[in-house]
């Protein structure tokens, strides 16, 4: 609970805040408006990249051998990484918005993982990234938002 303003973990509205308030005490991860446009400008590439997916192409389970045994193993060290990272991002994220973003990215990551190993034939998995990361990129512009926010309200308490 934030001394200042009385907030839990961020969920009250940042309108209501003290303008002390709306620096990014409330953000452990994505605590400054540069690294939301980073993490935003990030789920929006990874969206389109699995809208792309989702409409060229459909996956096949992991191969045991053969020739695409070398692309599918990359591919899977890096999902592999990618959702790691993430959930260890989330585990150390604070507020209530900065843990939906990293828990649905990470639920992308996860569901490309899954892709990966099992195959989806019927697109299952990647309609679901695509519903994922697309959350992601709105909460990642209202976080984007709120930062914007608070340096706007600093600017205005300078004057």
């Amino acid at each position: 609970m934030c001394g200042r303003c009385g907030t839990l973990n961020g969920i009250t509205a940042a309108a209501q805040m003290p303008a002390e308030c709306l620096n990014m005490d409330r953000f452990a991860i994505i605590n400054s408006r540069k690294r939301a446009i980073i993490a935003l400008v990030h789920s929006v590439f990874f969206l389109g990249l699995a809208a792309v997916q989702l409409a060229i192409s459909h996956a096949d389970p992991f191969p045991r051998r053969g020739p695409g045994l070398t692309g599918a193993a990359a591919l899977l060290i890096v999902y592999v990484i990618v959702t790691t990272v993430l959930l260890v991002l989330l585990r150390f994220s604070r507020c209530a918005q900065e843990r939906l973003y990293f828990a649905l990215c990470a639920g992308s990551a996860g569901f490309g993982l899954v892709r990966i190993l099992l195959g989806d034939p019927a697109f299952h998995a990647a309609v679901l990234r695509v519903l994922l990361l697309s959350c992601a990129v709105i909460i990642g512009t209202a976080i984007l938002r709120s930062h914007s926010m608070a340096v706007l309200a600093g600017e205005m308490e300078v004057q």
